[in-house]
């Protein structure tokens, strides 16, 4: 599977005056921006959620970002400038059979991710209308069903991309959801199964007669994955089919991405998955875009800053901190950091986050005060997976 920075990209063409809409209304919830990060599986957990959220451009030395407070959400979301926040895809089935106990590690979010959205997957109609209940209960602001994850693992299970072989089943559980939960629920899909299954105009249509909020279109059938251009020509002939907000996903690598797809498709939000992982800024850029037509670059020091910042979060909420994750992050956080394989060495051969903290803290100190810093040979070492699973 290509890298999403391999994948051609479309033509960015950004006519005089276009933008990002300032907001999108969902049901009874506003979106402020009309920006959204994607829900991806083992990333958009709540450290990183929180991470997005109050992700901003260098901050005085020695401030990091602190617990979150009810009074914090509004000036979090106005200096990230993401407008919804989407929670991992979380299994139905076993949301539903999980005890209530346990179900925290599940649907933990705190006061400044409002608003927020949790995202299920499952086939079987009842179970996820039962898992939105609790979902709804759990006080998220949105419920939003997965269609569009082509991971074989999902697939096999009828969940995910597979259920788009099916549409009276996927017609069955819009009904059922719809009857259940009085917040606002919203679809995230593909074209189709491959192109020579593309269900993706009746699909919203029947989103919109079941009463679904607004739908969401990756632009690229499950048989593509992640390779070749996302088709945008195909979100504005959703928007062309029904009356309810569609939002566009696929290949935002850039402020002015997010504003050539809303100007070609005419759609009314953008959401962004894999390009957040390693440009956490993005949403504020685009943000930064729409009022002045000019946006901020990174530095080495806000990368630093970043990176520490989300590892020392990871680090806190658990005493070894992940390290797990920590690595699979490095990566997409070093893309472009002068000599970061060196970095990435040395958090490959640490065995616990504050070790892998210690390495990067390190590591930055000496580029920063330009010292230099050798790259090892990394010829022999496995490549870490830079793409995260399902956006």
């Amino acid at each position: 599977m290509k890298k999403f920075w391999e994948n051609p990209a479309n033509a960015t063409v950004v006519p005089q005056g276009a933008r990002v809409p300032d907001s999108l209304q969902i049901g009874n919830v506003r979106i402020a921006p009309a920006t959204i990060l994607a829900p991806m599986a083992g990333v958009t957990d709540t450290v990183f959620r929180r991470f997005i959220r109050n992700a901003s451009f260098v901050r005085p030395p020695g401030e990091i970002m602190s617990a979150p407070d009810e009074q914090s959400a509004m000036a979090a979301q106005e200096i990230s400038g993401c407008g919804l926040l989407m929670t991992e895809f979380t299994s139905a089935d076993g949301l539903f059979r999980t005890r209530e106990s346990k179900r925290k590690r599940y649907l933990t979010f705190y006061e400044d991710e409002h608003p927020i959205s949790a995202q299920l997957f499952g086939s079987d109609p009842y179970t996820l209308a039962e898992s939105a209940k609790i979902v709804e209960d759990a006080g998220f602001d949105l419920v939003d069903l997965n269609l569009g994850c082509p991971a074989k693992r999902v697939v096999k299970c009828n969940g995910g991309s597979g259920l788009l072989k099916d549409l009276p089943v996927i017609g069955t559980i819009f009904e059922a959801v719809r009857s259940a939960v009085k917040i606002p629920f919203t679809v995230k899909f593909r074209l189709g199964w491959d192109d020579d299954n593309i269900v993706f105009v009746p699909l919203a249509r029947m989103a919109e007669d079941c009463g679904l909020n607004a739908v969401a279109l990756h632009a690229r059938t499950r048989e593509q994955g992640y390779s070749g251009n996302a088709r945008w020509e195909w979100i504005a002939a959703v928007k062309d089919a029904i009356r309810i907000p569609v939002i566009g996903n696929g290949d935002i690598r850039t402020p002015e991405d997010a504003v050539a797809m809303v100007a070609q498709t005419r759609c009314d939000g953008v959401m962004i998955g894999r390009m957040a992982a390693s440009n956490p800024w993005i949403f504020r850029q685009i943000r930064q875009h729409a009022e002045t037509g000019i946006y901020a670059q990174p530095t080495e020091a806000d990368r630093y800053e970043m990176i520490r910042t989300y590892f020392k979060m990871l680090v806190d909420e658990s005493m070894h901190g992940s390290p797990g994750k920590m690595k699979q992050f490095v990566a997409w956080f070093t893309h472009g950091i002068p000599n970061g394989g060196a970095l990435r060495r040395a958090c490959y051969d640490a065995h616990t986050g504050p070790a892998i903290l210690a390495s990067v803290e390190k590591f930055f100190e000496e580029l920063l005060s330009g010292n230099h810093v050798s790259a090892p040979d990394v010829s022999g070492q496995p490549e870490m997976e830079l793409l995260p699973a399902c956006d």
